[in-house]
């Protein structure tokens, strides 16, 4: 324990600091992994308060993740932020009433629920709602913003997703917004697809929220296999032709009298 509390101390100051030594976080929090999963495991009695030092471990423990959360989105690691966010979540919903609560536990949920509508995993995120007193929905500054984003994307106003990314609560949603816009680029070249014909250079960089020439527009075209014509139009035409399949219709005969014979083997 008195290891674990040395390391401890040594991560929350680093963290602490204006610009962290990431490399050495990273080591003190690779230290700390079994430790944090061993306070977590730890029977916790249904009756009454919890002794000092244990409740002490967890709140300890809870501010561990707290940091490796922060530290996953610094570097970018999204399948570590999904781990992390799991074995918090147990101290925000299942040690809830014998722990006094984060003061950060919003921002982590909106964070999380962020994540969940730029992975494009719209179920899980109205999981994630339900768990969450509706006051919070509304008048929260880190979870009401994301529900407004969710709103914006199942209605399809990619738009008002782009202009959002300047008004986000924390500097620590950029990552995931940056995520989300990608993907509402990706839905909004999706429908251009499917209304237009063709498009000038110009207008399709103007509605994706990108300028004419710029590596995510050039990126974007590539991937999705959008050609240029003679006019330098971007050209859907081709995309949206589908050719016809031919039906096998004796093959599918063949198989429905078979079927049919077999059926009739059995009654």
């Amino acid at each position: 324990f008195r290891n674990m509390l040395n390391f401890y101390i040594e991560l929350k100051g680093e963290w602490a600091k204006a610009a962290p030594n990431l490399s050495r976080c990273a080591q003190l929090l690779d230290t700390l992994k079994l430790d944090m999963v061993r306070v977590g495991l730890s029977e916790v009695s249904s009756q009454g308060n919890l002794p000092k030092k244990q409740a002490d471990d967890l709140i300890m423990s809870r501010e561990l993740l707290e940091i490796a959360i922060e530290y996953s989105i610094k570097i970018g690691d999204n399948a570590a932020f999904e781990r992390y966010m799991t074995q918090l979540k147990m101290y925000y919903y299942d040690y809830d009433k014998y722990l006094e609560s984060s003061m950060q536990m919003h921002k982590f949920m909106g964070l999380h629920l962020l994540y969940l509508l730029a992975t494009n995993r719209i179920a899980d995120f109205h999981i994630e709602l339900e768990r969450l007193p509706s006051a919070l929905l509304l008048k929260n500054v880190f979870i009401s913003p994301v529900l407004a984003l969710e709103n914006y994307f199942m209605e399809g106003r990619y738009n008002k997703i782009l202009q959002a990314k300047k008004s986000m609560p924390t500097e620590l949603y950029s990552n995931f917004m940056d995520l989300l816009v990608k993907t509402a680029r990706e839905e909004i070249a999706s429908c251009m697809e499917k209304s237009y014909g063709k498009m000038s250079q110009k207008q399709a960089a103007m509605r994706l929220g990108l300028r004419v020439g710029a590596p995510e527009l050039t990126n974007l075209a590539a991937k999705r296999n959008w050609t240029l014509d003679a006019d330098g139009n971007y050209n859907y035409a081709e995309l949206n032709a589908r050719q016809r399949e031919r039906v096998p219709a004796n093959d599918i005969a063949v198989h429905t009298l078979t079927y049919a014979h077999e059926l009739e083997k059995i009654v």
